[in-house]
């Protein structure tokens, strides 16, 4: 029987440098989630100064993401609907629009970033995201944000699904629950370790293309 430690995958970019093709996709660091809202994500605060480190490297070359909820539950369907309706205060009738936008140190550079809002977990779903990367040439996606275990992991597994080569900046992105966080890590290093990379921001910046 194969021992699962055997399966882990080394720490860092042991797949080589970045090269020149990269982008960063920065997920959904909004004030929604940085806020005393419902959604607070409490450890936001404390990666932002990694994620701006990141989108610093070359601005125009950052996707951030924007999480839009519906106007009111009725606009959804499906178990989306149940869900608004247990987080009816996080609607757009209810919220203050300002708190859908990027945390003013992110919406600075925007642009040149570029800003994709989604109505889902993914950005991939509904969206020109990957038609618009492979158009530019785009083979390595880079990922900071929250909230590391949803729309982090959407965000990570769509593209993988589209064979991007995946780079998770573990101190750039955040949870709300220290457990499923760090079990989100445990994840992607034994069970993703051909397809997901995971660095510190410095030793990211330190090898990336140009």
């Amino acid at each position: 029987m194969t021992d699962p430690t055997d399966l882990i995958a080394p720490r860092g970019l042991h797949f080589g440098p970045l090269g020149g093709n990269w982008v960063h996709l920065c997920i959904d660091m909004q004030r929604l989630f940085a806020e005393q809202t419902e959604w607070h994500a409490p450890w936001m605060e404390r990666v932002l100064p990694e994620v701006v480190h990141l989108v610093e490297m070359q601005p125009e070359r950052t996707v951030f993401t924007r999480f839009i909820p519906p106007r009111t539950a009725d606009d959804v369907g499906g178990t989306w609907r149940r869900y608004y309706q247990r987080w009816a205060a996080m609607t757009r009738d209810r919220l203050e629009p300002g708190l859908l936008e990027l945390i003013p140190d992110l919406a600075r550079h925007a642009p040149p970033a570029r800003v994709v809002d989604k109505p889902i977990y993914s950005p991939w779903l509904g969206s020109r995201l990957h038609a618009e990367l492979a158009a530019a040439g785009v083979d390595t996606v880079i990922v900071s944000g929250a909230e590391t275990e949803v729309c982090v992991m959407a965000a990570v597994i769509g593209a993988i699904d589209l064979g991007y080569r995946v780079v998770i900046a573990t101190d750039a992105i955040c949870s709300s629950a220290d457990s499923t966080h760090d079990a989100m890590h445990h994840i992607y290093d034994s069970r993703f370790g051909m397809q997901v990379e995971t660095a510190k921001v410095v030793e990211i910046v330190e090898t990336r293309g140009r």
